[in-house]
């Protein structure tokens, strides 16, 4: 790998030191991580998650997630000053060096396998930690440089942390668990292929076989298509045959799925078209934050008695009706 990085650092004050730091680890991307893990605690705990337990959870989610972003800065530092876009990324940009950054993303992990272990459980450390491998080995090293399908598989590291929110809550790893991890997995492609359609040249640039730059545009929607029309009828699949989840989550996963479906058909017919792969690619974000809140509503007590209620009135109701 070469790395044309050797410019001179240049913070001017320990404030943008800290801020070099904070950049390293990408923060943007962490919170829809630690959603995805809060919606597994609340299924997991049937809407009675501990407080402190949910703090250290997405605590240790948090410094995960941070270490693998910064190895990920470490050893794409050499597309990364090649981009204009990423150029002045702490690494490219020469405010932070790759040895300092290192030692960094190690401590972080350290802290998060603690956190986790001391606080919570030790297969919640383990399952953070193998979010970290897969995604540097498996991903970033493995396959990001080398294959179309490197967020495909890659994509299975960004479904660890709801594993990690059930592992937390139960210690074990149920199929609910894992029907959310497949959610995610298969809800990836379209989200971060969306993105590549917007920039695509960026990609080409660095000679990373990203769907659109190697298949073209119609290929990568294609995609796009196939894989929105399999992960929406899996969100359903927590309200049965699994019965984890009722009615209010049921209502917002058609709803939710079927604007996701329509904006998928939208870019089906203009694959050419940025503003709708941006439109797209924003909407992904919004539909599985969405969708992990309606997790959290539907399993919370109040929703039960609310909704039994609402079934109680509506019989209520139905029996006043003669019926002839």
């Amino acid at each position: 790998m070469t790395v044309g990085t050797n410019a001179v650092r240049h913070n001017d004050n320990f404030l943008q030191i800290v801020k070099s730091y904070y950049q390293l680890t990408k923060p943007r991307i962490i919170p829809l991580l630690l959603i995805t893990t809060a919606a597994a605690m609340w299924m997991a705990s049937h809407g009675r998650v501990d407080p402190f337990k949910l703090f250290i959870t997405l605590m240790g989610g948090t410094l995960a997630a941070a270490s693998a972003q910064t190895l990920n800065c470490i050893y794409d530092r050499d597309i990364d000053y090649e981009m204009l876009r990423t150029r002045a990324r702490p690494i490219p940009s020469g405010r932070v060096k790759p040895l300092h950054a290192l030692i960094f993303a190690i401590i972080l992990a350290i802290l998060s396998f603690t956190l986790l272990t001391v606080f919570v459980n030790l297969l919640s450390a383990m399952l953070a930690m193998s979010g970290i491998v897969f995604y540097m080995l498996v991903y970033t090293h493995m396959l990001k440089r080398n294959t179309t399908q490197n967020i495909v598989i890659g994509g299975a590291a960004g479904a660890i942390p709801p594993l990690v929110g059930w592992a937390a809550v139960t210690g074990d790893l149920s199929w609910a668990a894992w029907l959310l991890f497949a959610i995610i997995f298969l809800w990836t492609p379209p989200h971060f292929w969306a993105l590549a359609l917007m920039i695509k040249d960026d990609y080409a640039q660095v000679n990373v076989p990203m769907m659109p730059v190697i298949e073209g545009e119609e290929s990568t929607v294609r995609q796009i298509w196939w894989y929105t029309l399999l992960v929406v009828p899996c969100t359903l699949l927590f309200v049965f045959p699994l019965k984890v989840l009722g009615v209010f989550y049921a209502c917002m996963a058609i709803v939710l799925g079927g604007t996701f479906i329509h904006k998928a058909w939208q870019l089906k017919q203009a694959p050419f078209d940025k503003d709708v792969a941006r439109s797209t690619f924003k909407y992904s974000i919004l539909y599985l934050m969405l969708l992990c809140t309606g997790m959290v509503v539907d399993s919370l007590p109040v929703s039960d008695r609310l909704i039994a209620a609402v079934t109680e009135n509506l019989n209520a109701i139905m029996s006043l009706i003669p019926t002839f």
